[in-house]
């Protein structure tokens, strides 16, 4: 057994799972109480009156295969923030345990904590360093308590890489301390490897992956946790019996087949093209202080007067992203890579509010 499951909540690792109906699909079905005909016009390939079957082997097969792991070692569920809670519920008691993260980050690691009751520790990244990991204070903030680290990279809402040796140097000085969750929710968008063949080294680690932003399927909602067959198996405890309908492990069989992965990576390259397009034509913009670099499909811009950007996208209909409440970003906002039309409406709309010609 995975030593690291020591971290887990004693009540989890005893915990009886729930009994589904069973997965026989060779049999007629009179066991689960479902109603045993189709609504007219269901043309899903199991049924809609059917349970669908709970982590369907040909998803975890399909999924594994795109990210290059053993079956065995991952989990689907409703994209990267159902895959968070699971880690929360399973790893932190409530009023005792304690997550750690990197703000300014990704907001459901905190959200996620706090309705578990666990407590939240904040190391900052550090801005003056391009948003960097501080790693020796996460080490030096790590107590007893701390069952989570997480790391965003590409961080989200910065969009910068985090360096690839920071994190496995959290990983190696908490082998036996805590789980080090990597989420590579962007990571299709900055052409480099997933931590994913470090998992040998690493048996605490832990890897997030969401089917929501490259593959256009943020509307099917399924994501993969990827860890050790233990932490996967401790996992498979506590998700809920059928977490993934129907519809959705059809849409993602269909939609990251080999000729739509083709067409994601075409995507993914024009997403590139234009996140330098953008950057370009906002930079000189007097109501833009600053354009940060970015790995992911969005950049973090810092203005001069913020709220004056928001109206002028506003009246360009489009909207973006105000994160101002987060720590040291008071003057930033968050843009979305859009299509070359909304790219360029934007910008002009925001060099009218500049006084200036786009």
């Amino acid at each position: 057994m995975n030593p690291i499951l020591k971290l887990a909540r004693p009540d989890i690792l005893s915990l009886q799972p729930y009994q589904h109906a069973a997965w026989e699909p060779t049999l007629e079905r009179m066991h689960a109480n479902e109603m045993p005909w189709r609504a007219d016009g269901d043309r899903s390939g199991a049924g809609l009156n059917r349970y669908p079957e709970p982590q369907p082997d040909a998803l975890i097969e399909h999924l594994a295969k795109l990210y290059g792991v053993a079956a065995k070692n991952v989990i689907a569920g409703r994209g990267s923030d159902e895959g968070i809670d699971l880690l929360v519920r399973a790893f932190c008691r409530a009023g005792v345990d304690d997550v750690l993260i990197c703000p300014p980050t990704f907001g459901m690691y905190k959200v996620s904590a706090r309705i578990q009751g666990a407590g939240v520790i904040e190391v900052p990244l550090i801005k003056e360093r391009g948003f960097a990991l501080d790693t020796e204070s996460v080490l030096a903030a790590w107590r007893e308590t701390v069952k989570l680290v997480f790391v965003c990279t590409p961080n989200n809402p910065t969009g910068n890489l985090l360096d690839r040796a920071s994190v496995e140097r959290l990983c190696k000085e908490l082998s036996d301390k805590a789980l080090v969750v990597v989420d590579e929710a962007y990571i299709e968008f900055a052409g480099v490897p997933s931590m994913a063949a470090q998992l040998e080294r690493f048996p605490n680690l832990v890897i997030l992956r969401t089917l929501s932003k490259a593959y256009a399927l943020a509307g099917a909602r399924c994501g993969a946790l990827i860890a050790h067959e233990d932490i996967v198996s401790l996992l498979a405890r506590v998700i809920t019996p059928y977490a993934l309908p129907t519809h959705t492990i059809d849409a993602v069989l269909e939609f990251t087949n080999d000729a739509h992965v083709a067409e994601s990576k075409q995507r993914i390259d024009l997403i590139l093209c234009e996140r330098a397009r953008l950057i370009e034509r906002l930079a000189p913009l007097p109501l833009i202080k600053k354009v940060w670099s970015s790995d992911a499909n969005f950049i973090l811009v810092d203005c001069n007067d913020a709220d004056a950007v928001l109206r002028a996208a506003l009246a360009a209909g489009l909207i973006i992203r105000d994160p101002r409440s987060q720590l040291g970003l008071g003057d930033s906002l968050r843009i979305s890579i859009g299509t070359p039309e909304q790219n360029d409406r934007l910008v002009r709309g925001v060099a009218r509010a500049s006084g200036v010609a786009a």
